[in-house]
């Protein structure tokens, strides 16, 4: 696995990481914590040095299994973790007083199971704090040795410029793939001038991308997809010129649909490390497998002209969730 530096940062981790979420949150039921521990040893066994969690899946749960996971290989990865909402839990909404933030890095450090995090998020900006206030406590967090970097997840411009003239933005985490490519506008431009890597999450489309997935999918209550307007059925129909695209495309690489649409995002810039999830062993080797997918000059080109052509269709959130993000 080849290594990739965060921005100007310099921290260093695999071109790939493991977005630990779907082990305990956001996609049905949570998996067995001995598989789900065997899980991230795999991951790391195949050359994967970043994790990332967060207090909000579970809450508390996927820190726990992340920490007795990575545990006997601390000093090896790179463990990214959040802070941002009251309690841990998305529902009852956005808190990152510095108390809070201080409270979150000290049960976090415990969870897992280490002395310092290596970087530590905002999950999402809260508009009742100042980011000064944010990035200022994180600054102290830092100095005290708690965490080693900092991060924004879902911030927009201004937040982001906010923060990182308190204490410098390690790493941007945001959605970004060939199925939401609204960074490549502000936010990627914003990045390169600053300095700052992008840690893009669902980076297969929430799996729309692999072509698993079309109007006759159906979705499980605790399935955070069935809420979402894009994988309404009549989304999923109109979308599929997308999933066409990447399929005959990946076929002519030799490589999956998945495969493709790591290769395609790494390919972007030389500082976006993708953190696709899984909680099988079969899809991880499939995922690292994108990170050996060369893509020509002329293949992005002629991507890019194919995706040009393409009107997605569905909101990427719920309008409940909409309010979180981009501030």
């Amino acid at each position: 696995m080849q290594k990739r530096t965060l921005g100007r940062s310099g921290l260093e981790v695999s071109a790939l990481g493991f977005g630990c979420m779907g082990l305990s949150y956001g996609y049905g039921p949570a998996t067995d914590r001995s598989e789900a521990i065997a899980l991230i040893r795999a991951a790391h066994d195949r050359g994967v040095t970043f994790f990332d969690t967060a207090e909000a899946y579970g809450p508390g749960l996927n820190e726990e299994v992340v920490g007795e996971a990575l545990a006997p290989i601390r000093d090896d990865v790179v463990i990214a973790t959040k802070f941002g909402f009251k309690n841990g839990v998305p529902s009852q909404g956005l808190d990152s007083r510095p108390e809070r933030i201080r409270q979150v890095a000290d049960e976090a450090l415990a969870r897992l199971r280490t002395d310092r995090i290596d970087l530590f998020y905002q999950h999402r900006v809260d508009p009742n704090v100042p980011m000064e206030d944010v990035a200022g406590t994180v600054k102290e967090l830092i100095a005290k040795g708690k965490v080693k970097h900092f991060g924004l997840s879902e911030a927009g411009p201004a937040s982001i410029r906010a923060a990182h003239a308190v204490q410098p933005v390690a790493a941007l985490q945001s959605e970004y793939s060939m199925f939401w490519r609204e960074p490549e506008a502000e936010i990627l431009p914003l990045l390169e001038e600053l300095g700052i890597g992008f840690v893009p999450f669902a980076p297969l489309g929430k799996g729309f991308l692999t072509g698993k997935l079309d109007q006759n999918t159906t979705f499980a209550k605790d399935d955070f997809r069935s809420t979402v307007p894009r994988f309404s059925p009549e989304a999923l129909k109109a979308n599929q010129a997308l999933v066409e695209l990447v399929g005959s495309i990946a076929a002519e690489k030799g490589a999956t649909p998945a495969q493709l649409a790591l290769a395609w995002l790494l390919a972007q810039r030389p500082w976006i490390v993708p953190i696709p999830g899984t909680t099988k062993l079969h899809r991880l080797e499939e995922n690292l497998g994108g990170s050996t997918v060369v893509l020509t000059d002329e293949d992005l080109a002629r991507i890019a002209q194919a995706l040009a052509g393409i009107e997605l269709h569905g909101e990427r959130y719920a309008a409940s969730h909409q309010q979180f993000v981009n501030r």
